[in-house]
Protein backbone atom coordinates (compact mmCIF):
# COMPACT_ATOMS: atom_id res chain seq x y z
CA UNK A 1 0.00 0.00 0.00
CA UNK A 2 1.35 3.51 -0.76
CA UNK A 3 0.19 5.46 1.99
CA UNK A 4 2.27 9.12 1.31
CA UNK A 5 4.04 10.57 -1.83
CA UNK A 6 6.32 13.50 -1.63
CA UNK A 7 7.82 15.01 -4.56
CA UNK A 8 7.66 17.76 -7.25
CA UNK A 9 4.30 18.97 -8.89
CA UNK A 10 4.52 18.29 -12.63
CA UNK A 11 1.17 18.81 -14.09
CA UNK A 12 -1.79 19.38 -12.97
CA UNK A 13 -5.05 18.58 -15.23
CA UNK A 14 -8.04 18.57 -12.58
CA UNK A 15 -9.20 15.74 -11.40
CA UNK A 16 -5.41 14.39 -12.36
CA UNK A 17 -2.26 15.60 -11.11
CA UNK A 18 1.32 14.17 -11.80
CA UNK A 19 4.30 14.19 -9.32
CA UNK A 20 7.61 13.67 -10.06
CA UNK A 21 9.25 11.38 -6.70
CA UNK A 22 12.93 10.59 -7.33
CA UNK A 23 12.35 10.62 -11.06
CA UNK A 24 9.10 8.42 -11.15
CA UNK A 25 6.14 10.14 -12.42
CA UNK A 26 2.88 9.08 -10.37
CA UNK A 27 -0.44 10.02 -12.09
CA UNK A 28 -2.85 10.77 -8.69
CA UNK A 29 -6.48 11.40 -9.12
CA UNK A 30 -7.31 14.01 -6.67
CA UNK A 31 -10.48 15.52 -5.34
CA UNK A 32 -10.58 19.73 -6.14
CA UNK A 33 -10.42 20.35 -2.42
CA UNK A 34 -7.03 19.29 -2.78
CA UNK A 35 -6.57 20.91 -6.02
CA UNK A 36 -7.47 24.08 -4.53
CA UNK A 37 -4.05 23.63 -2.00
CA UNK A 38 -1.56 22.34 -4.49
CA UNK A 39 1.63 24.66 -4.83
CA UNK A 40 2.84 26.10 -8.30
CA UNK A 41 4.20 23.73 -10.92
CA UNK A 42 7.82 22.38 -9.95
CA UNK A 43 7.47 23.01 -6.23
CA UNK A 44 7.06 20.29 -4.01
CA UNK A 45 4.50 18.67 -2.20
CA UNK A 46 3.47 15.60 0.07
CA UNK A 47 -0.12 13.96 -0.48
CA UNK A 48 -1.45 11.32 1.58
CA UNK A 49 -2.68 8.58 -0.83
CA UNK A 50 -5.04 5.73 -0.69
CA UNK A 51 -4.47 3.12 -3.32
CA UNK A 52 -7.06 1.31 -5.30
CA UNK A 53 -6.34 -2.34 -6.68
CA UNK A 54 -8.83 -3.66 -9.44
CA UNK A 55 -8.75 -6.58 -12.05
CA UNK A 56 -8.39 -3.57 -14.63
CA UNK A 57 -6.89 -1.08 -13.46
CA UNK A 58 -4.67 0.50 -9.83
CA UNK A 59 -5.29 3.96 -9.24
CA UNK A 60 -3.91 5.81 -6.64
CA UNK A 61 -5.81 8.62 -5.01
CA UNK A 62 -4.01 11.34 -3.48
CA UNK A 63 -5.33 14.42 -0.84
CA UNK A 64 -3.86 17.57 0.70
CA UNK A 65 -4.76 16.52 4.40
CA UNK A 66 -5.61 13.21 6.43
CA UNK A 67 -8.73 14.21 6.98
CA UNK A 68 -10.17 14.10 3.82
CA UNK A 69 -8.35 10.77 3.09
CA UNK A 70 -10.26 9.53 6.24
CA UNK A 71 -13.05 10.97 5.04
CA UNK A 72 -12.79 9.51 1.29
CA UNK A 73 -11.76 5.51 3.13
CA UNK A 74 -15.34 6.34 5.08
CA UNK A 75 -17.56 7.08 2.06
CA UNK A 76 -16.52 3.88 -0.35
CA UNK A 77 -16.81 1.55 2.38
CA UNK A 78 -20.61 3.28 2.21
CA UNK A 79 -23.22 0.38 0.00
CA UNK A 80 -22.78 2.04 -3.47
CA UNK A 81 -20.28 4.51 -2.94
CA UNK A 82 -17.24 3.75 -5.16
CA UNK A 83 -14.13 6.15 -5.50
CA UNK A 84 -15.53 7.91 -8.97
CA UNK A 85 -18.16 9.03 -6.25
CA UNK A 86 -16.49 9.76 -2.97
CA UNK A 87 -14.05 11.85 -4.95
CA UNK A 88 -16.93 14.14 -6.29
CA UNK A 89 -18.20 14.27 -2.98
CA UNK A 90 -15.18 15.66 -1.09
CA UNK A 91 -14.49 17.92 -4.62
CA UNK A 92 -17.85 19.49 -4.13
CA UNK A 93 -18.14 19.71 -0.38
CA UNK A 94 -15.38 20.76 1.90
CA UNK A 95 -15.25 17.72 4.82
CA UNK A 96 -16.87 20.57 7.38
CA UNK A 97 -19.73 20.69 5.13
CA UNK A 98 -20.28 17.45 4.27
CA UNK A 99 -20.54 16.14 8.24
CA UNK A 100 -22.78 19.18 8.99
CA UNK A 101 -24.99 17.77 5.97
CA UNK A 102 -25.08 14.53 7.12
CA UNK A 103 -24.89 15.27 10.65
CA UNK A 104 -27.88 17.99 10.27
CA UNK A 105 -30.17 15.40 7.99
CA UNK A 106 -29.65 17.83 4.81
CA UNK A 107 -30.04 15.07 1.78
CA UNK A 108 -31.36 18.16 -0.16
CA UNK A 109 -27.66 19.26 -0.34
CA UNK A 110 -26.15 15.88 -0.86
CA UNK A 111 -28.30 15.22 -3.97
CA UNK A 112 -26.76 18.79 -5.64
CA UNK A 113 -23.76 16.53 -5.51
CA UNK A 114 -23.26 14.61 -9.07
CA UNK A 115 -24.26 11.10 -8.42
CA UNK A 116 -25.88 11.46 -5.88
CA UNK A 117 -29.52 10.76 -5.48
CA UNK A 118 -31.83 10.55 -2.96
CA UNK A 119 -31.67 6.93 -2.61
CA UNK A 120 -27.72 7.52 -1.83
CA UNK A 121 -28.30 10.81 -0.06
CA UNK A 122 -30.06 8.52 2.41
CA UNK A 123 -27.86 5.92 2.75
CA UNK A 124 -25.12 8.15 2.97
CA UNK A 125 -26.70 9.90 6.14
CA UNK A 126 -27.37 6.74 7.84
CA UNK A 127 -24.33 4.89 6.97
CA UNK A 128 -21.98 8.05 7.99
CA UNK A 129 -23.85 9.54 10.85
CA UNK A 130 -22.18 7.40 13.98
CA UNK A 131 -18.54 7.36 11.55
CA UNK A 132 -18.44 11.68 11.64
CA UNK A 133 -19.91 11.84 15.51
CA UNK A 134 -16.29 10.66 16.39
CA UNK A 135 -14.90 13.81 14.71
CA UNK A 136 -16.55 16.65 16.54
CA UNK A 137 -13.38 17.09 18.16
CA UNK A 138 -12.06 19.44 15.36
CA UNK A 139 -11.20 16.82 13.02
CA UNK A 140 -13.37 17.94 10.56
CA UNK A 141 -12.24 21.27 9.68
CA UNK A 142 -13.00 23.53 6.68
CA UNK A 143 -10.31 22.84 4.17
CA UNK A 144 -9.48 26.16 2.84
CA UNK A 145 -8.57 27.15 -1.28
CA UNK A 146 -5.53 28.58 -2.26
CA UNK A 147 -5.89 30.18 -5.90
CA UNK A 148 -3.47 29.07 -7.98
CA UNK A 149 -2.16 30.76 -11.75
CA UNK A 150 -4.34 29.99 -14.44
CA UNK A 151 -3.51 28.02 -17.84
CA UNK A 152 -4.24 28.93 -20.88
CA UNK A 153 -7.40 27.59 -21.28
CA UNK A 154 -9.04 27.48 -17.86
CA UNK A 155 -12.78 27.32 -19.07
CA UNK A 156 -12.01 24.08 -21.06
CA UNK A 157 -10.34 22.45 -18.12
CA UNK A 158 -12.76 22.98 -15.85
CA UNK A 159 -15.76 22.05 -17.97
CA UNK A 160 -12.99 18.39 -18.45
CA UNK A 161 -12.72 18.45 -15.00
CA UNK A 162 -16.84 18.61 -14.25
CA UNK A 163 -17.40 15.74 -16.67
CA UNK A 164 -15.09 13.98 -15.03
CA UNK A 165 -16.44 14.32 -11.96
CA UNK A 166 -19.88 12.60 -13.15
CA UNK A 167 -21.47 15.56 -14.42
CA UNK A 168 -23.05 15.20 -18.06
CA UNK A 169 -21.23 17.49 -20.60
CA UNK A 170 -24.20 19.80 -21.55
CA UNK A 171 -24.91 20.43 -18.16
CA UNK A 172 -21.28 20.95 -17.29
CA UNK A 173 -20.65 23.46 -20.04
CA UNK A 174 -23.93 25.33 -18.57
CA UNK A 175 -21.92 25.39 -14.73
CA UNK A 176 -19.13 26.51 -15.87
CA UNK A 177 -20.87 29.89 -18.30
CA UNK A 178 -22.59 30.63 -15.44
CA UNK A 179 -19.41 31.74 -13.58
CA UNK A 180 -17.92 35.07 -14.81
CA UNK A 181 -14.31 33.27 -15.33
CA UNK A 182 -12.49 36.40 -16.11
CA UNK A 183 -8.88 35.90 -14.83
CA UNK A 184 -9.84 33.06 -12.80
CA UNK A 185 -8.10 29.82 -12.75
CA UNK A 186 -9.52 26.60 -13.48
CA UNK A 187 -9.77 25.62 -10.31
CA UNK A 188 -11.43 28.64 -9.25
CA UNK A 189 -13.44 28.24 -12.25
CA UNK A 190 -14.83 24.99 -10.77
CA UNK A 191 -14.98 25.67 -7.20
CA UNK A 192 -17.27 28.59 -8.10
CA UNK A 193 -19.66 26.55 -10.95
CA UNK A 194 -19.83 23.60 -7.86
CA UNK A 195 -20.76 26.44 -5.03
CA UNK A 196 -23.07 27.78 -7.53
CA UNK A 197 -24.52 24.07 -8.43
CA UNK A 198 -24.99 23.58 -4.43
CA UNK A 199 -26.72 27.02 -3.75
CA UNK A 200 -29.50 26.38 -6.04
Amino acid sequence: MIGQLRGNLISKSPPVLLLDVHGVGYEVEAPMSTFYQLPALGEELTLHTHLIVREDAQILCGFATEVERRLFRALIRVNGVGAKLALGILSGMSADEFAHSILGNDTASLTRLPGVGKKTAERLVIEMRDRLADWQAGDVTALSGVAQPGSPDPVREAVSALIALGYRPPEASRMVQQVDSTGLSSEDIIRDALKASIEK
